[in-house]
C-alpha cells in the first residue's frame, strides 16, 4: 500500500514538472513576439490593402473615362480576392518556404499548414501577420498592370492572367529577393518592392499593352481623365497607404521604420513639386493629375531605397524620379506611341528600376546615406544583375501568358463593347446612371 501511495507521488511529482514546463515553453514562445513590433506590423497590413482598395481602384478610375470606370474597380477588386486565395493556398510557401539560395520554395507551408500564432514570421512577430502582410504585396503588384490595359482588355482575361502571373512571375522573383534565393544571398537591396513590385509589374504591363494593342481612336483623340478629383483622392490613399508599404517592410517599429517613413514622405513631396514645375515650365500649367502622378513617380522611386538613404538623399531621388519618369511619359506615350494607358512602365516601372539603382549612392555615408550598403561599384553590380534577370524573366513570362490567355479565353473585347465601355459590357452596371 505504501509503494503504491510513493508511486503516486513520483507521478505526480512528474506530471507536474511536465505541465511546468509546457508552460515555461508556451510563455517563452509568448515572449519571442514583439506586441509593439505585432501592433505596428498589423496597422502597416491594413494601410497597404488600403493602398488597393480603395486607393488604387480611385486612382485608376478617376483616370479611366467615365464609362469604364467601375471596369477598374472591379479588377481591382477581383484581383484582391484571387491573390488572397492563392497566397494562401501555395503562393507564400513558394515564396518564403525552403528553397535556400535557390530559384523557389517548397510546398511545405502549402494551405498554411504548419502556420500559426505560435510560430514568428520574418521577425518577431506571429507567422500569420508576416503571412497577411505580405499577401497585401502580392494583391497590390498585380493591380498596378491594370492601368496599362484599362479600357479594352476582358474582365475575364485579367483575372486568369494574374492568377499565372502571380504563380510564374510575382512569387519566383519574390522568392530570389525576399525569400532567401539567390539574389537575397548575393546581398540585393530592395527594401519594400523596386524590384519584387515595380519592376515586374511595370514591365509586364509594358508588354501587355503592346501585345493586347492600342485603344480605339489612340493617340489620335486624347481620353482624357474623367475625374480629377478622383484620381487626387486616390493618389492621396496611396500616399498614406505607402507609409505601411515602406516604413512596415522594417517589420519593427523601430528606428529604422521611422527613417524610411521620412524619407518615403520628402521624396513623394519633392517629386510632386518637380512634376509641377516641370509642366510650367513646358506647357505652361501645372495639372493636378500631373502633380499627383509625379507624387507616385516619387513614392515608387524611394521604395526599394527607403531602408537605406537619409533626408536629403530621398530629396535628391525624389527630384530625379520626377524629371525621368515625366520625360519616360513623353517618351512611351507620344514618341513610341504605347498605348501603357496610365503609364504604369514610366512611372512604375522606370520608378522601381531607378530607385534600385540610385541607392547604391544614395546608400553610402558620404552622401547622407545610412551606410549599409556595399560599395558603390559593388552594389551596383548586384543590383543590375537583379534587376536584368528580373526584366527579362518578367518580359518573356508575360508575353507567354497573354498568349496562353488569348489561346483559351481571348484577351480583349470587340470593336463594339470598346466603344459601350466596359462597365455595361462586362459588368452590366452604370457609374453615372440618370436617377
Amino acid at each position: 500500500m505504501s509503494q503504491h501511495l510513493q508511486f503516486n507521488r513520483i507521478l505526480s511529482v512528474i506530471l507536474f514538472l511536465g505541465s511546468a514546463c509546457t508552460c515555461f515553453a508556451g510563455e517563452a514562445d509568448a515572449a519571442s513576439i514583439n506586441s509593439g513590433d505585432t501592433a505596428w506590423i498589423l496597422t502597416a497590413t491594413a494601410l497597404v490593402l488600403f493602398m488597393t482598395m480603395p486607393g488604387l481602384a480611385l486612382f485608376y478610375g478617376g483616370l479611366v473615362r467615365s464609362k469604364n470606370v467601375l471596369s477598374v474597380m472591379a479588377q481591382c477588386a477581383g484581383i484582391a480576392c484571387l491573390a488572397s486565395v492563392l497566397w494562401a493556398v501555395c503562393l507564400y510557401s513558394l515564396a518564403f518556404k525552403g528553397g535556400d539560395g535557390g530559384w523557389i520554395g517548397n510546398l511545405d507551408a502549402a494551405f498554411l499548414k504548419g502556420v500559426g500564432t505560435e510560430t514568428s514570421g520574418g521577425g518577431d512577430i506571429p507567422e500569420t501577420l508576416w503571412v497577411m502582410f505580405q499577401m497585401t504585396f502580392a494583391i497590390i503588384t498585380p493591380a498596378l498592370y491594370v492601368g496599362a490595359v484599362v479600357e479594352r482588355m476582358k474582365f475575364s482575361a485579367i483575372m486568369l492572367f494574374s492568377a499565372l502571373w502571380l504563380l510564374l512571375v510575382y512569387t519566383p522573383v519574390c522568392h530570389w529577393v525576399w525569400g532567401g534565393g539567390w539574389l537575397y544571398e548575393m546581398g540585393i537591396k530592395d527594401l519594400a518592392g523596386g524590384i519584387v513590385v515595380h519592376a515586374t509589374a511595370g514591365v509586364s504591363a509594358l508588354v501587355m499593352a503592346i501585345i493586347l494593342g492600342k485603344r480605339r481612336g489612340f493617340p489620335e483623340h486624347p481620353h482624357p481623365p474623367h475625374n480629377p478629383g478622383m484620381v487626387y483622392i486616390g493618389a492621396s490613399m496611396l500616399w498614406v497607404g505607402w507609409f505601411g508599404f515602406n516604413a512596415g517592410s522594417q517589420v519593427s517599429a523601430g528606428q529604422g521604420a521611422g527613417m524610411s517613413m521620412l524619407v518615403t514622405h520628402l521624396s513623394a513631396a519633392t517629386a510632386a513639386g518637380v512634376w509641377a514645375i516641370l509642366e510650367r515650365v513646358l506647357n505652361g500649367k501645372s495639372s493636378l493629375v500631373g502633380m499627383v502622378t509625379g507624387l507616385i513617380a516619387g513614392l515608387a522611386t524611394i521604395t526599394p531605397a527607403s531602408g537605406d538613404v537619409g533626408p536629403m538623399g530621398a530629396i535628391a531621388i525624389g527630384a530625379i524620379a520626377a524629371i525621368i519618369c515625366y520625360f519616360a511619359v513623353n517618351l512611351i506615350r507620344n514618341k513610341l506611341h504605347i498605348d501603357d494607358s496610365l503609364d504604369v512602365f514610366a512611372v512604375h516601372g522606370v520608378g522601381g528600376i531607378l530607385g534600385t539603382i540610385l541607392l547604391c549612392f544614395f546608400g553610402q555615408e558620404s552622401l547622407g546615406g545610412l551606410g549599409l550598403v556595399k560599395p558603390t561599384g559593388e552594389q551596383l553590380s548586384i543590383q543590375l544583375t537583379g534587376l536584368g534577370v528580373t526584366v527579362v524573366w518578367s518580359a518573356v513570362a508575360t508575353v507567354i501568358i497573354m498568349l496562353v490567355v488569348k489561346a483559351i479565353i481571348g484577351i480583349r473585347v470587340d470593336n463594339e463593347e470598346e466603344d459601350r465601355g466596359m462597365d455595361l459590357t462586362d459588368h452590366g452596371e452604370d457609374a453615372y446612371s440618370e436617377v
